[in-house]
């Protein structure tokens, strides 16, 4: 199984979405995808998450900073506790031993970042 986790600034487009999938590596072998709570819901998202037929999962902002992530944004960090949203919530779906395939990426319009990160071992 393997996640791509986003995040995403409210005027983000379906191609703010594309670009930075594209940017993490594409939807090639992408199994699910996974945003926080507040952002799951918005038809942006579900829209594009229709468009590939993947199913989204939502994460509880107050699970991100538990997860080990790669980048350090000051904005994600007072907003949601962790250096990347999109690392984090990929990693939460992907479960335990779940590694990311590189760091967020950030989409050419900025409105949107990726990480993908695929299922650990033990799975």
């Amino acid at each position: 199984m393997s996640v791509a986790g986003f995040g995403f600034r409210q005027g983000a487009t379906r191609e703010s979405l594309a670009d930075a999938l594209m940017a993490a590596g594409g939807a090639a072998g992408v199994t699910r995808l996974a945003t926080v709570v507040e952002k799951a819901e918005a038809p942006v998202f579900r829209g594009f998450a229709a468009e590939l037929n993947l199913p989204v999962d939502a994460i509880r902002a107050s699970e991100l900073p538990a997860a080990p992530v790669l980048t350090a944004s000051a904005k994600s960090e007072a907003m949601y506790g962790t250096g990347s949203l999109s690392e984090a919530v990929a990693l939460i779906v992907a479960g335990p031993g779940a590694r990311l395939l590189g760091p967020r990426v950030i989409s050419a319009d900025r409105m949107a970042t990726c990480a993908i990160a695929a299922a650990g071992e033990e799975r």
